[in-house]
């Protein structure tokens, strides 16, 4: 018999405490359409705790450069290099999703 009061062999992602990931994809669509600047935007303003990484391909080919940023499962889609400090100061620093830079699919806008 299975003692159920055991922990699971799963870890349990506090989103809250996890270090923050932000991975830009360089797959060919996304820098085709300027994610090795965006990349670039997001390295040279270095943010404590966050770490930033060349993505491949994040599956959403033609909506980019695709952000994600993890461990929040939040995207962002066509973003250009002159947001990207608006992203980290909202997002990464502030823990407030720029709206304006979500990606519809998934996270659909909400009718006012």
């Amino acid at each position: 018999m299975t003692n159920i009061t055991q922990p699971s062999d799963f870890p349990i992602i506090d989103r809250d405490s996890s270090p923050k990931c932000v991975r830009v994809c360089q797959n060919r669509t996304c820098k085709k359409q300027g994610s090795a600047k965006v990349l670039a935007a997001f390295t040279a303003l270095p943010i404590p705790d966050v770490t930033v990484t060349a993505s491949s391909c994040l599956g959403q080919c033609g909506n980019g450069p695709m952000v994600l940023i993890l461990p929040d499962m939040v995207w962002y889609s066509g973003v250009h290099p002159d947001e990207v400090s608006l992203l980290i100061e909202n997002h990464l620093l502030g823990g407030e999703r720029v709206k304006q830079m979500l990606y519809y699919r998934f996270h659909p806008q909400k009718e006012s």
